[in-house]
């Protein structure tokens, strides 16, 4: 959240004021710096390829990637 244009308290508070946010909403944010896109040469995900992500308190998620049949 560090790289985030507008922090989390402010987006929150904006999106409040024109929809109703529940425990559990999700706000997409966008890509941070450094993606793959933007490296020279591009860099994507590919078959095989393991994402792992999680929040402190709420528990981790593991994806794997798989080839489109």
């Amino acid at each position: 959240t560090k790289t985030m244009v507008y922090g989390v308290k402010y987006l929150v508070s904006y999106l409040s004021q024109f929809m109703s946010l529940h425990p559990g909403d999700i706000i997409s944010t966008g890509t941070p710096p450094g993606v793959g896109l933007g490296m020279k040469p591009p860099v994507f995900l590919k078959a095989g390829d393991v994402v792992e992500l999680g929040i402190e308190g709420l528990g981790q998620q593991k994806q794997t990637f798989k080839a489109d049949e």
